[in-house]
This record gives C-alpha cells, structure tokens and sequence, in this order.
C-alpha cells in the first residue's frame, strides 16, 4: 500500500512542504520509522527522537528545522497521525464471505459483503447488516440486530433482542445483553427480577476487550453514539450513556445511572446507582461517585468532591502525622500553661 505525501495531505487536510510526490509505504513512531516511512511530531519530549529519526516524511503543526525531510503541515498532529494510521492500517480480517462452519439459523438475515468466520452463531430471526464481519467464535442471540460495517471480535457475545448501530467496533471476550443485577428479598433469600428489556448501541461506539453491558430490567441500557469504552468496564442495567464520552478501565457504573454527553471517566472509578452525571464531567481515576454531578465539573477521590479541593485535601493527608505531633505538642504547653496559672493563685 503506497501514498503520495499530496495524497496523504489531502487526508488530512495539511499543506506538504517538500517533495509532495515522494512515495510513502508506511506510518512509524519517530524512533522507530524507516525510510519509506512517514511519523510525526507534536510533543517536546520527542525532541531526542526528532533529530534522530530515520523517517522519510514527518507530520507537524509548525515547520521544524531539525528534520531535514519533507513535511506536512496540519492544525492537529496526533489526530492526523490517527488518520495517517488508519489508511495503513491492515484489513481486520484475511477472510471474507460466510464460512460453512458458522451456524446461520435458517430465518436469521444477512446484509451484503459479510465476513462470517468459522464457530461464530447467529440466532433465529437475528439481523446483520452489511459489510459486517463476525470472528470466530462471536454469539449473536435471537432477534439481535447488528448494523452496517461493524466489527464483532473472537468471542463477543451479544444476546438476544439487542440492537448494535453502524460502525460499532466491540474488541474481543465483551458481553452485551447479560442480566442486569437485579433480586429482591424474600425473608433471608434473594429472588431474581426477570430482566426482560435489551441493550441499544448506537452508531460509532467502539468496546473494549472483556467488558459488561447488562440489559435492562424494563426498557433499554443504551449507549449513544460515539462512546468509547476501554476494556474490563461494567455497565449495569438501564444506564445511559451520552454522546462522545470515554469511558477507561476497570470503570464500574450501577444501575439507572444517566450520564451526560462528552463525560469523561478515568481508571476504576465507581459510581453509585440512580445518580446523573452532567454533561462534559470528568472523573478522576478511583473517584467513588455517590452523589449527582452538575455539568462541567471536575471531580476526584471518595466520596467525590471538587478536583482542587480534593489536591488539597490529598497534601493535607501526608500531612497528619507531623500535625498530629503538633498538636499534642500545643496541647501539652496549653496544659502547661493553665497548671502555672493555676499554681500561682
């Protein structure tokens, strides 16, 4: 696969300074690129690795007198690289048409071009659309729905009644459609609350490796479009998840939980059932979320609280164990000072 750097420019809509003709092969990070190679350039730190770089062609926001090659100059370097990368990027299958070891049952309907590998499953009645590629082993339930262009990685598992949009992308052990978490109690026992309702995911969202997406109890769980989801994150029953919002690892959201568009939550961070959480939040790593949080806020620690009030109160607890000496200290003179008020009446 070969690219001009006017191709490539076009792309990403930069402007080549240089040999806009010379012939690109690949993408490669500045240490490691080759000639024949594009990279690119946009944090200091890599200031070593700019001047060494044996890179044919480089991506930059400003002109740079250090790299000697040809240069494309863009507005956003890391997201021309993202796009860079994506033009190189391998086809994510070698295979393509339906393999006569997948099982299709025999009223399920499948849209043009798919890409059907051996041991994948798709129930009665369930709807693919087209362009669509199953790895082995992918499970798609009864009456499930799967949009145009998406990708299901080894072993996904999507039960039945549950609708994907187009272009979702769901990395490789992730469950959509399990029971929610829900039991009442009868005495000392638990009874389970049939979970009767599904999980909608609409267009553009992308799911990590081994993630939870639970159905609801009644209605939908629904993740809107253009979530990203990194992996081994839970999502319980009747959540929702606004437009555009990152969602990192280990992240665990109860059930009835609203999240607003844009939000952003960092690693392992918990938030309690029934709260919302406003649009364009951002949660800290670890944050326990036990209230709701108004729109654009920043948020960390537990319970959660105001991030620089939360910095603050983080110095002061590597603090505590001179201000506790302190204050016996002062304590003791006070004690002092009364006895010697005291002995002089």
């Amino acid at each position: 696969m070969e690219y001009t750097l006017q191709q490539i420019a076009r792309v990403v809509d930069g402007r080549v300074t240089g040999d806009s003709e010379l012939v690109i092969t690949g993408m490669g990070a500045l240490s490691t690129a080759q000639p024949g190679q594009i990279s690119f350039y946009g944090d200091p730190r890599y200031l070593k690795d700019l001047t060494e770089t044996h890179a044919s062609a480089l991506i930059v926001a400003d002109l740079t007198d250090l790299f000697k090659g040809p240069q494309i100059l863009v507005a956003n370097p890391q997201l021309a690289f993202a796009k860079v990368v994506a033009l190189f990027a391998p086809s994510p299958s070698g295979f393509t048409g339906i393999s006569s070891q997948a099982f299709i049952h025999a009223t399920a309907r499948i849209g043009a071009n798919p890409t059907v590998f051996p041991w994948a499953y798709i129930g009665e009645n369930a709807r693919i659309g087209n362009d669509v590629v199953l790895f082995p082993g992918v499970f798609i339930g009864d009456r499930a729905q799967i949009g145009d262009r998406t990708v299901l990685h080894p072993n996904v598992v999507v039960l039945h009644d549950c609708l994907l949009g187009n272009d979702v992308c769901v990395h490789g052990g992730t469950v959509i459609g399990s029971d929610g978490f829900g039991f009442t109690r009868q005495g000392s026992a638990h009874v389970k609350i049939p979970q009767v309702g599904m999980v909608q995911i609409d267009d553009q969202v992308e799911i990590g490796a081994n993630c939870t997406i639970d159905r609801a109890a009644l209605g939908k769980t629904w993740i809107k479009r253009g979530v990203k989801t990194d992996n081994q994150v839970h999502i319980a029953h009747n959540v929702v998840i606004g437009e555009n919002s990152i969602i990192v690892a280990q992240v665990g959201i109860s059930g009835s939980v609203q999240l607003g568009r844009e939000v952003v939550i960092a690693g392992q961070a918990g938030i309690k059932d029934h709260v919302a959480i406003g649009d364009r939040v951002i949660i800290g790593s670890r944050a326990g979320i036990t209230a709701s949080v108004p729109a654009d806020q920043i948020v960390s620690g537990f319970p959660a609280m105001p991030h620089r009030l939360w910095l603050k109160t983080r110095g002061l607890i590597e603090r505590l164990p001179d201000l506790q000496a302190r204050i016996k200290m002062l304590e003791k003179k006070i004690l002092d000072l009364e006895q010697q008020r005291l002995d002089k009446e």
